[in-house]
């Protein structure tokens, strides 16, 4: 619990971070890998370009100071962490250089604001958040049976083409099975170095059910834009990852997935390549013979931009209570309202019919799931009931 000596200064940074928060993430990086570049193999260089793990980390400093009594707030985003956590190897000694170069980020951005009294209470803050990391990082360990940032090697049975720019790899063991057990919904690490010796990893959801003989994990080429560069490792896997091939890769990992058994209805809202832990999950119900009422809404730019498109076709067969619908914001020539898909234009929830007393999935691009977020919870939907999944950094926009 933090100090009473601390709070009033912990309090009193909320408003502050706020407005020079960004600018303290952005010196805090800039400033750890100047003097440690090795860590940057441990992070996202991609999302550092384009600004969105900087971004993340002052809206995760900010959101911590805003809700530092509110545990039951702070739990999910502290597991979520954690998770993220272990399948990159973050480890408990990278926390001692973490904490002091942002600390002296702190500083070096607010000057004279920044007095030793404030500093003190921000390194009795950060210390009481790394100690409950460190220890919840510990037990996800235990629990997986696995050492933090564990890889083991694995060899790439078959690849198939999903849609424009998406495509599925088939994961075996080197004996030839499946590579163990996971939660439908959860994620892998995948480890490449690249040509100028990076090592990246980067997350990827398993897109098939726990009992196939296989993991498949399905891939979005992340091609360069006004607004990022092109994804590193997207691109390298697209170009060179071929059958036969072995790659390493991480233990599962992940909260974000569904309980089979359970009997509540199940709303599952995906966007673009966020339909790959949804898939996960309907191959898991059918595999299990489930009789769940499911909504499956998925959103996509036109037909040739949907991935794992016949396997939710397949699963729909077993589960004859699976209702899917699809929105295609720019229909191609031949595509037809109702019959390719159901309706033209972005994702409108207004335009289906949500069963009673669902739980609601939602995973995609961070706009998107702000937008369904927002619409259901102005229908009604009580917040306990929703539950997201982000690929990349959170803008933790429910907590702030």
């Amino acid at each position: 619990m933090l100090s009473a000596a601390s709070r009033p200064y912990i309090d009193a940074s909320v408003p502050v971070l706020r407005e020079h928060g960004l600018a303290i993430t952005r010196h805090f990086y800039a400033s750890m890998f100047e003097a440690r570049p090795e860590l940057r193999n441990l992070f996202n260089m991609g999302n550092q370009a384009n600004g969105a793990q900087q971004q993340s980390l002052a809206s995760a400093v900010f959101a911590y100071a805003a809700n530092i009594d509110n545990a039951a707030a702070l739990g999910p985003v502290l597991e979520r962490i954690v998770h993220k956590h272990a399948s990159v190897g973050i480890l408990p000694s990278h926390y001692p250089i973490v904490g002091h170069y942002l600390l002296a980020a702190i500083k070096d951005v607010l000057g004279d604001a920044a007095t030793p009294e404030l500093i003190g209470a921000w390194d009795e803050a950060y210390w009481l958040l790394a100690g409950e990391l460190i220890a919840l990082e510990a037990r996800l360990s235990e629990r997986s049976n696995a050492p933090l940032g564990a890889l083991r090697e694995l060899i790439v049975a078959d690849v198939d083409r999903e849609s424009d720019n998406v495509v599925s790899y088939y994961l075996r063991s080197p004996e030839g099975g499946s590579p163990g057990d996971f939660a439908p919904g959860q994620y892998v690490s995948v480890s490449i170095t690249l040509p100028d010796g990076l090592v990246q990893r980067r997350q990827y959801s398993l897109s098939d059910a726990p009992g196939a003989p296989h993991w498949r994990i399905t891939v979005k080429r992340e091609d360069a834009d006004a607004d990022k560069p092109a994804g590193q490792v997207s691109n390298w896997l697209h170009a060179n990852l071929k059958a036969g091939d072995r790659i390493m890769v991480s233990p599962a990992y992940g909260e974000f997935t569904t309980t089979l058994d359970a009997e509540r209805p199940l709303v599952l809202l995906s966007a673009g390549v966020g339909i790959t832990p949804m898939m996960s999950m309907v191959s898991a119900l059918a595999a299990k013979g489930s009789r769940r009422e499911i909504l499956f809404a998925h959103a996509a730019r036109n037909g040739s931009h949907m991935a794992l498109r016949r396997h939710l076709a397949f699963a729909a067969k077993q589960l004859p209570q699976l209702r899917v619908a699809t929105f295609f914001e720019t229909p191609q020539s031949g595509e037809r309202e109702g019959t390719d898909f159901t309706h033209a234009g972005r994702m409108d929830i207004s335009r289906l019919s949500l069963p009673a007393n669902a739980d609601y999935l939602l995973c995609g691009p961070v706009p998107f799931m702000q937008a369904q977020w927002r619409a259901l919870r102005d229908a009604g939907v009580p917040a306990e009931r929703l539950h997201r999944e982000v690929f990349g950094p959170d803008a933790l926009d429910h907590l702030l």
